[in-house]
Parts: C-alpha cells; structure tokens; sequence
C-alpha cells in the first residue's frame, strides 16, 4: 500500500522494481487508492510480461488503527484466479471484505465514490463547526448535539474532535484528500457527470494544501476557514496565570460583609438545611452539626434548636441518578412536614455539591424544586478557596500551583460516572440540563458587581431575576462570597425564595462563620491515648494517589500499610472478596493495639464500567468492602481518617454507625474534622474526613504527621536514626533538678516531639 500512482509505478517498475524479483504466476494486492484508468493499465503491462502475473484491485477504508487491529474494509475486484490467489491474505486482513464484480478497477470505482463523500463529510463538518464558532456558540456543546442528532456523520464524529483539540497528528494527510478527490474530478470529466458538491470540496482541500498544511491530519481543513474568518474551532480555553488574572481584577469592597451578616441574621428566621452529597461539605464550617439521618422526628429537634445551620449527609453522590432524586425528595418532604410543626422556623435548602462540578445536577435540584415549589431562582457557586476553585467571567477553574486551569480540562471532567466538556458555568447549566437551560438564559452575578456594588447590589440584581432563573455567581476570595452571602439575605428578607447549588464556601459566608486555626490532637484531649490511628483511602483520583505516595516517602518508618486489591474486592469471586477483607482487618487490628499508625489503601488501579451506572456500581462494591473491613476491626483507633467523599460517608453512617456528628473544626484548610456522637460505635472518637480532591501532594501526610502516635523507642540510638531517616531534630537537654526535667516532658508533650534528657544524680535519687 503506497499514496499515489507515482509510488506505486516505482515500486513495481523502478530502479530494482519489485516485478522483475517476481516468480511466474504470482499475485500483486494494490491497496492504494488510484484511478481506475491505472489499474487497467497496470493490469494489461502485467499481462505482457508473460509470466502469468495477477492483479488484484484491493483499496481499504478504516485507515492505520483498524489496519493494526486487522478489522480494515476492503473492496476487492480482479479476475476470478486472481481473487482466488489472494483470498486468504485479504481475510486476514479485513473485517469486512466485499468482492467487487467487473474486473480489475470495480474496487477502485467504488472506493472514488466512498472518498468522494469522505471528503465532502470532513468538509463539511469544517464549514458547519466553523459557522457555529462564528455565532459564538460553544463549539464543544455544538459537536455532542449535532452527534446525537440527524446531521452526524462518522466522519464528522472522528474528525471534529481533532478540531475541537487543535492536536491534527496526521493520521490521515490533507494531501491524501487532494489526491483522491483529485481523482474523483478527473473521472468526473470523463464520465460527463457535473460532480459541484465534490469539486468544492477538492478546493477547499487545495487551499489548505497551498497554505502549508497538507501532511497534517486532513482535520486541518477547518484551518482554511478560521485564516478567512479569524474565528476558533478549537473547544478548548486557555490555562491562565493565577498572579496576572488577580491582579486584572477590581478591589475588593471595602467593608466586612460578615458583620452585616451576623447583623441580618438576627433579623432573619431562616435555618440554612445543607443536603451535603458526601461528607466533605463541612470544609468550612464549626461548631455545626451534622446529621445522617432525616426522619421527621430528628428534624423536628433540629429546628426547635434554632441554629443557624445543620447538615444533612444524603451521600447521594455514590447513588445512581434515580436514587439520588428519590432520596432528595424523601428528605425535602420531612424537612416541609417538620418545619410546618415547628412555629415561626423557615429555611433555605442547599444542595451542597463538588466543587470541581460533579454530582447529580441538575437531577437533586429538579427534585428538590418538584416538592419544595417553584423557587425565584436556583443560585450556581461552586467557588471554594481551600481546594482553589475560582470562577471569573462565569468560568469555572481549578488552581494548579500558581496557574488556572479550566474546569472542563482537568482530570475531575473526566470522571466515569459525572463527566462533563464545559468550563463556563452557563454553558456547563446548558450542557448538564441538555439544553433544557440554554446558555443565553441563565443570569450571573459578577466580580464586578460584587466588589463596586456590594450586597445592595447584589440583592438588585437577585430581585429582578425572572422568577425561575438559573444564576451563576462569580468569586475569586472569601469576600466576593461574603458579599454574595449578604446580599441574598437581603433579597430573602424581601420574601424571595432560593435554591443553591454550591461548594463549602458558600455555606460557611451565609451563617457568617470565620475561619479558624486547624484542630491538633491536644486541643480535644486526646494526646494520651495509646492506640494507633487509621487512615482509610478510597479516593482513586490521581491528587490522592499522590498525596498517598507523599505520606508513605514521609512516614513510612513510623506508618504501618495494607493494600488491598480492588481487583478482588469488585471483580473477584466472593471467596476472593472475603478473604481480601478478613485478612485486611485482622492485620489492622494487630497494628492498631500496638500503638502503630495503620494505613488501608485500595490498589491504584481505576477500574471503569461500560456505563455511569456501571461505574458506581463498582465504586459501591470497593466501599462496601472498605465498610466491612473497619466493621470488623475490633480495637478503638486514637482518630480515624478517611480518604474520599463515598469512602467517608460509608465509613461514617455503616460501618461507624453515626447518626450525628458535630464538627469540631478542621484538621487542615478544607479538611473537616468531625467528633463522632454517643450512639456510634467509637463515641468522641476524631473523624478527620479527608477530601479526594483537596490539598497538594503533602497535604495527607502534613495531617497524619499531626496526628499520628509519638513513636516509641528503645533506645537513644534507635531514636537518633529515626530521627535522620524521618529528617528531622532532636533536642537534648542537661537538667539538674526535678522542675527541669517537668519542663522538658512538658514541652515535648505539647509539642508532639521527642527529647532527650541528660540528669544529675541528685535527680534520680529524688525521682526513685
């Protein structure tokens, strides 16, 4: 298989041409797309030579990765003995092999009228994307619904993704399509058959030619629209740099919208209920509590109590869409009938969510809407500073060290189950509503607005939404959200109604918490307890896996690890499962009662379903496990945390058996630390619920580290070298009274640090 006629006369003709080497009566296989006038030619020179040569007219469709695989399309044609001779060798190579009757050049004719409207499909799928991008429409919304719709076409399919990349590794050369449906022009003429559609085409694949791009993929084409136009295809935004984009914005408003809340909310009855998808929802709050169970009853307690706020884990994250929507709806008709028992108590129901976009949506929303009522508009916020989730010009980004990346491009638009292409949040509403909301209809509150308006502003703005509306909310710092916060009290003291779909971060700016230092193990009274602490990672996305890699370079000296196969857990043989969760938890058990830190991972493999539905069915099987195997573990860790939003609700409700919890604080920025309550199996025992998605690469292992049990150790020379493998000081001390030696200990034990004491005789004779 070579490109053109040219390629192929040499191969068979020229210099050390292969027909000369040729033994009588072998078979040629030309797989080239040439003319038809060609092969009749090839085919009588052949003939001449005497030697009983055979001609087998064989061009292919399905291009070099169905030739590898051998599934290639091939349309034979040639004399019955040369079909014959060369029957076997086309099998193997086809998945589809079609015998094409008329003589040599029938396969080839055939081939000229599948290429004349493979090059019409790529033409027009460049002059189709590149209109749309010239009305401004969201050229990656454009290609998923033209593929679910009438006007698709393979080639549109495999080739606009190419597009909507800008990656045009040519897997199949522009050139090629000047070259065949430069053969389709010539056959046209000789036929006296107007061929206009066809002929267009091969002009628009000359002009890209002549521009410069023939040996890139024939994708490429669309470049000749956007030279004339000035407009991209290419779906994709540009990563930005943190520093340039702040600085680009407006200055903050200059008050503290936390007082006025604090202020408003005096004034205001409204409970804030967050139905919190999993567990990781309390990132930013404390001193709140925490419920994982929503019968009438409990919430009748909850709004007799007056709080500002409480959560609700729903953990509907882990459940498929069907479930999830009938579990919103169990729990907004509880909390409708208990807050009607309760006099004067209202409440605004926030259906916390991702703050990378993942989850149920618009599904939970609709659902809670279907029993709560119509609402003025449903508020979109995804904003959360700790996990550096920004949205600015109603795009959503993921912090990267020190640049933004747009949401729809990061490993978490990726996920199996909740994945998603767009990064502006109104297109992502028209993309997860499936077009339902369009783009153009769903409303946004600036940075702008926010920093030179202030709430007064923002409650303007919310006041003459149409009721019904979709609204996004800009933020680029806790204030932005602060003066959100405030401003939509204000709209809900005027009687409007909201439902959110938000990130932690609006939750803690709507009851006016601060922020407060990190939670360590002396602060709750448990720096005395003997046990060993576990640590429990479910989570697979790849910022944990890091973020596991760190915590055993860090402290692995001091960190005792089960791995346990997710292989066995989710596609194993039920003999197999349980003897992965027996062994696991016996193990842990050991480790725990000898004071050593215990860490229980699944193995790093991502094992995905053919469907969504598919994928969380293998996610539950993976947590069930995890929940089975911290049932079983008998001994009262000293704290336990757990990696992953599923991992850490299932561990908490199932496994723990904890109806309610209050969250004390947490143990890192955006890492909630919860006590579990007296009904649970671990009463007071510390939760730390480790998100999957939080933190840099040390941010596990700075927690663990914090928590962990001081090691023990037999001698000073023991300590001394775990001291240099851990890479860390030891102080060391001459005392000379008893006070001396009570200020050391003391201040070792405060601060979580070895020491070594040298004393005087005198002090041992006191201390006997």
């Amino acid at each position: 298989m070579v490109a053109n006629e040219a390629q192929a006369e040499s191969v068979l003709y020229g210099d050390l041409g292969a027909v000369s080497a040729l033994p009588d009566g072998a078979s040629i296989v030309l797989s080239s797309t040439v003319s038809p006038g060609f092969l009749t030619r090839l085919e009588q020179r052949l003939q001449n030579e005497g030697r009983d040569l055979k001609l087998v007219d064989a061009p292919v469709s399905g291009g070099v990765k169905r030739a590898a695989m051998g599934s290639l399309t091939i349309m034979a044609s040639g004399s019955d003995e040369a079909l014959k001779s060369a029957g076997s060798v086309l099998s193997a190579m086809s998945k589809e092999l079609y015998i094409i009757s008329g003589g040599c050049g029938a396969g080839s004719c055939l081939k000229m009228v599948n290429q004349l409207l493979a090059g019409v499909h790529i033409a027009s799928a460049a002059e189709a994307m590149a209109f749309g991008a010239r009305l401004g429409l969201n050229t990656r919304l454009l290609f998923e619904f033209i593929t679910n719709s009438g006007g698709t076409s393979w080639m549109f399919e495999n080739r606009v993704p190419h597009m909507l990349d800008n990656d045009y590794t040519p897997y199949s050369a522009l050139d090629i399509f000047v070259k065949d449906l430069g053969i389709v022009s010539r056959e046209c003429s000789s036929h006296k058959i107007p061929l206009n559609i066809s002929t267009v085409a091969h002009q628009l694949f000359l002009s890209g030619s002549a521009a410069g791009w023939g040996r890139i993929d024939d994708a490429a084409v669309v470049k000749v629209y956007e030279t004339l136009t000035g407009v991209r295809v290419e779906g994709k935004l540009p990563i930005l740099k943190k520093e340039d984009v702040f600085k680009s914005l407006p200055l903050e408003w200059p008050r503290d919208p936390i007082e006025d809340i604090c202020r408003l909310g005096q004034n205001a009855s409204k409970t804030l209920v967050v139905l919190d998808d999993d567990p990781t929802g309390t990132q930013t709050v404390h001193d709140i509590e925490v419920l994982t169970e929503w019968n009438i009853e409990s919430l009748v307690e909850q709004f007799k109590k007056r709080s500002t706020c409480f959560f609700i884990l729903t953990n509907s994250r882990s459940l498929s869409s069907d479930k999830a929507i009938e579990l919103i709806k169990e729990i907004c008709q509880n909390l409708d009938t208990a807050a009607k028992s309760v006099k004067n108590v209202g409440y605004t129901v926030v259906l916390r969510g991702d703050s990378t976009l993942r989850g149920h949506f618009p599904e939970e929303a609709d659902a809670a809407v279907s029993v709560l009522g119509e609402m003025d508009a449903w508020i979109i916020c995804p904003f959360f500073l700790q996990g550096g989730r920004y949205t600015i010009e109603d795009t959503h980004y993921v912090a990267d060290s020190d640049r933004l990346v747009p949401a729809g491009e990061t490993e978490f638009a990726k996920d199996a189950a909740f994945g998603y292409k767009c990064s502006n949040l109104r297109e992502w509403i028209e993309e997860k509503t499936k077009g339902r909301v369009p783009a153009s209809c769903v409303a946004s509150i600036s940075i702008q607005l926010l920093r030179k308006g202030g709430p007064s502003s923002v409650c303007d703005h919310l006041c003459n939404l149409k009721k019904g509306s979709v609204c996004v909310v800009n933020a680029a710092s806790e204030k932005d959200m602060a003066v959100f916060a405030a401003g939509m009290i204000q709209a809900e003291l005027k009687g409007k109604r909201f439902l959110c779909r938000t990130a932690a971060s609006f939750v803690s700016a709507r009851i006016g918490i601060r922020p407060k230092a990190p939670i360590l193990p002396k602060d709750i009274g448990i720096k005395n307890e003997k046990n060993g602490g576990l640590v429990v990672v479910g989570s697979y996305v790849p910022k944990t896996t890091k973020q596991v890699e760190e915590l055993k370079s860090q402290l692995g000296h001091i960190l005792r690890s089960i791995e346990i196969s997710v292989h066995k857990l989710a596609m194993g043989s039920l003999e197999e499962r349980e003897e992965e969760i027996k062994r696991t938890a016996e193990m842990a058990d050991v480790f725990l009662k000898a004071r050593k830190d215990t860490l229980i991972m699944t193995s790093r493999e991502l094992i995905k379903g053919k469907s969504p539905s598919e994928s969380l069915e293998i996610n539950f099987k993976v947590s069930s496990a995890l929940v089975e195997i911290v049932r079983r573990i008998t001994t009262r860790p000293r704290y336990i945390l757990a990696k992953g939003g599923i991992t850490s609700s299932d561990l908490a409700t199932r496994a723990l058996e904890a109806k309610r919890a209050n969250v004390v604080g947490q143990a890192l920025a955006g890492v909630p630390l919860w006590q579990l309550g007296p009904e649970s199996r671990h009463p007071g025992v510390p939760y730390i619920v480790f998100p999957g998605n939080v933190g840099d690469s040390t941010a596990l292992a700075e927690v663990v580290k914090s928590w962990a049990c001081p090691a023990r150790f037999a001698s000073t020379k023991d300590l001394l070298l775990n001291a240099e493998k851990g890479g860390y000081a030891i102080g060391a001390f001459n005392v000379y009274n008893l006070e001396g030696v009570e200020a050391v200990v003391s201040a070792a034990e405060e601060e979580r640090s070895p020491a070594i004491l040298q004393e005087g005789a005198c002090i041992t004779l006191r201390c006997s």
